[in-house]
């Protein structure tokens, strides 16, 4: 059916996920992840999924879609029931495990919803356990999801929703024809959802094919003037977020100045802000749930200077306007390109200059991409201060304090203080100065312990690092024994684990740059089917001897091949071969092996079978040779005599007569 071309109007009076309709236990699991209002493509989609429509999202990654979907989905599930209703079909297992868990998160308080993940790679028989103990959510690639309804262990007879996310994705790896035979299997009455970033032709193809009036839903990028705020990007991991924050704090700030920092959900933005003041910052944080007298106070405090960090949500944060704003971090990325524009508009006010700072994790690369599409700016890489830099910057603070309060202050008390002290403990002046300047340095110290040089890891793809282990095929090392070993022993998800190659002497393995140091430090002493195993970072050389080994296996028939031919020609008009061959005794000359038969005692008997004559027995189809006459007589054989039959090829091989039998073995036993 054709697509129907409208638009879905956005509703102005929804604010917030009460006014969609949803069950108070979504409620309960959105106001616990800390969403404080929707998102523009939930904005539009979810109250179309709540209606049984089908639609056709077109929005970026990073835009909640997940939520979009998810949400309407559990909302429609009958959890009395232990059959499949919803089917996720992604392009990627780390997209499905991911998926997967925001549905967990969404269905904490529903009671029995159960969701199940399937992919490549994964035992297919636990999956197969999983989905007979009942199963309401299907999250999985195509490949293995068109794989278990093949063996008809996935039953889609109940089937409600069928959701294709990242649909270019998998059009762009090949799985569009798994899709289509996918979506063919199941039912007609089924409610279709497809999000793509782009449209190409064959996504609409498929959309005009298997859904029913969609309604298209785009999240139209409006035009914006990026200001002239200088933008910084930092990669990181989430647990390395807290103190690449503090470094950054603590090496680029100022003497009043303001910092805002931005938080997805108010609940993260209130666990920061604790940290923050933990360790001695101002900070104070601005969410949804203060009233308006609350964050008054807070700006307030703000343009006193009172309060030098602010730790905000997107929605408190709308309309701030302070001048002593001179840097915006991104703590969390933004859910749009749109909310990056709004969030760094905040500094650079009154003809100052802004800096703004973008914390990018491993899986957010590519909404970096889009922001810097969208904005037509390059976001320039920011190196990490280290403490040596953070020790410089403390030294720095406390001699411009000093300077400032001996051009300030009145100090003739203090001297005479100092002097007084210099007489009673017999010390030199410059020793109470420098005890006063440790006291003034609190509980930050000038001097820092130097860290030991950081293992080079290296950097296979976006957020991969690869590692080295010293066993390999030789010792009956396989894949299966790599995964369980790093899932198990370093509690690495199965998600952070990426390509792994087998080699006959060692393994490399890449993991998520944010696991690489907890795989190093839990393996450091274990064992792999029994057998010590060393884990370490790996080298360039040994990544090219790893590519060279590769290629040796590949060719290794081609090249025995080669040699084989090299050798064979070698030996050919070669004198000495000659020689060597010309020296071998001749076959005549050789020392031949005779064994004799004593027959003197033996009737003459031919114990071969006849070519001529032949003889059709009654209790035989085949033919015999013929009856001679019995005779019984003493046989002596030499041992180990062999007697050969000629066999006639081509022929039916003829039986042996019931005397010639009884011979044969008197023959055998002497």
């Amino acid at each position: 059916m054709n697509i129907e071309e409208e638009k879905a109007v956005e509703t102005e009076n929804i604010n917030t996920f009460n006014q969609f309709g949803l069950n108070d236990e979504l409620i309960k699991a959105i106001n616990d992840v800390g969403y404080e209002t929707p998102s523009p493509i939930q904005l539009k989609t979810i109250p179309l999924l709540l209606e049984g429509r089908d639609i056709v999202g077109q929005a970026q990654t990073g835009t909640g879609k997940t939520a979009a979907f998810a949400l309407p989905g559990l909302q429609k599930i009958d959890v009395k029931s232990s059959k499949v209703q919803v089917l996720v079909l992604t392009p990627t297992r780390e997209l499905a495990i991911q998926v997967a868990e925001a549905f967990h998160t969404y269905a904490r308080h529903l009671g029995r919803v159960r969701v199940l993940p399937v992919y490549g790679g994964q035992s297919i028989s636990q999956q197969i356990k999983h989905m007979r103990s009942g199963v309401q959510v299907i999250v999985g690639t195509p490949g293995r999801v068109m794989d278990h309804m093949r063996r008809e262990t996935l039953d889609l007879a109940d089937l409600k929703m069928v959701v294709l996310d990242e649909a270019d994705e998998m059009l762009r790896m090949g799985f569009i024809d798994d899709v289509e035979w996918i979506l063919g299997h199941t039912s007609e009455q089924r409610q279709t959802a497809l999000f793509s970033a782009t449209m190409p032709r064959q996504i609409r193809r498929i959309a005009e094919k298997y859904l029913k009036n969609a309604v298209n839903v785009q999240i139209e990028q409006k035009t914006m003037t990026v200001p002239a705020v200088k933008q910084f990007y930092v990669n990181v991991s989430e647990g390395q977020k807290a103190d690449a924050l503090t470094r950054i704090l603590e090496a680029d700030s100022s003497t009043g100045e303001a910092v805002l920092i931005f938080h997805r959900t108010k609940i993260g933005a209130a666990d920061l802000t604790v940290k923050l003041q933990a360790r001695g910052y101002a900070a104070e944080a601005m969410h949804g749930d203060m009233n308006q007298n609350q964050r008054e106070s807070v700006i307030k405090r703000l343009k006193n200077g009172q309060v030098e960090i602010v730790v905000a949500t997107d929605v408190a944060a709308r309309g701030l306007d302070v001048e002593q704003i001179a840097s915006v971090i991104n703590y969390d990325m933004p859910s749009d390109t749109e909310s990056y524009v709004h969030r760094i508009g905040r500094t650079g006010r009154a003809g100052r200059e802004g800096k703004a700072i973008l914390f990018v994790t491993p899986r957010q690369q590519r909404m970096k991409r889009d922001i810097e599409n969208y904005t037509k700016q390059r976001i320039e890489p920011l190196k990490l201060p280290t403490q040596a830099d953070v020790a410089a910057r403390r030294v720095q603070l406390l001699k411009e304090r000093i300077t400032d309060t001996l051009t300030k202050q009145n100090l003739d008390l203090y001297l005479s203080l100092v002097e007084e002290l210099a007489e009673e403990c017999n010390c030199e002046v410059a020793e109470i100065a420098a005890a006063a300047a440790y006291l003034a340095g609190g509980d930050k110290p000038l001097e820092i312990k130097l860290e030991p040089a950081p293992e080079q890891l290296t950097q296979t793809g976006e957020g991969m690092v690869r590692l080295f282990i010293d066993i390999g095929r030789g010792s009956g090392i396989s894949v299966g024994d790599i995964v369980g070993a790093i899932a198990n022993e370093a509690n690495v998800p199965g998600k952070a684990i990426g390509a792994i190659d087998v080699y006959d002497r060692f393994t490399l393995v890449d993991v998520l740059a944010d696991y690489a140091h907890q795989v190093l430090q839990q393996m450091s002493d274990t064992r792999i089917r029994s057998q010590k195993a060393n884990i370490r970072p790996a080298d360039s050389g040994e990544i090219s001897e790893g590519k060279s080994a590769n290629k040796s296996e590949r060719d290794k028939p081609f090249a025995r091949k080669q040699s084989d031919n090299r050798e064979r020609n070698d030996n050919r008009g070669r004198s000495d071969n000659r020689a060597r061959i010309s020296e071998r005794p001749k076959r005549d000359e050789r020392p031949k092996t005779k064994l004799s038969l004593k027959t003197d005692s033996l009737p003459k008997t031919d114990f071969r079978p006849k070519k001529d004559v032949r003889v059709k027995t009654d209790t035989d189809s085949g033919f015999d040779v013929p009856k001679k006459k019995e005779t019984r007589a003493k046989t002596e054989m030499p041992a180990k005599t062999k007697t050969r039959v000629k066999k006639d090829k081509g022929k039916k091989k003829p039986k042996w007569t019931k005397e010639q039998r009884e011979n044969r073995k008197k023959l055998s036993k002497s």
